[in-house]
């Protein structure tokens, strides 16, 4: 099975009839404001744990060598 890009998942999406077009745009949309809401919940937890004291302002350039290396 060759593997999805994401051009071939545009195209197949412009296949689909009109009610299913507006089905998969409802899902995405639902999902785009599930991952909002996590991504919220876990930038207030990071804030609240930082001015407690939790946590330590870091240099942006340890942040990005920090998530390079955990991918």
């Amino acid at each position: 099975m060759s593997a999805l890009t994401l051009d071939r998942v545009l195209t197949s999406a412009e296949a689909l009839p009109a009610e299913e077009q507006a089905m998969l745009e409802e899902l995405l949309r639902r999902r785009i404001e599930s991952w909002r809401a996590e991504t919220a919940v876990d930038a207030a937890q990071s804030a609240k744990a930082l001015r407690a004291g939790k946590l330590k302002p870091q240099p942006v350039e340890n942040v990005i060598a920090h998530l390079r290396a955990a991918k």
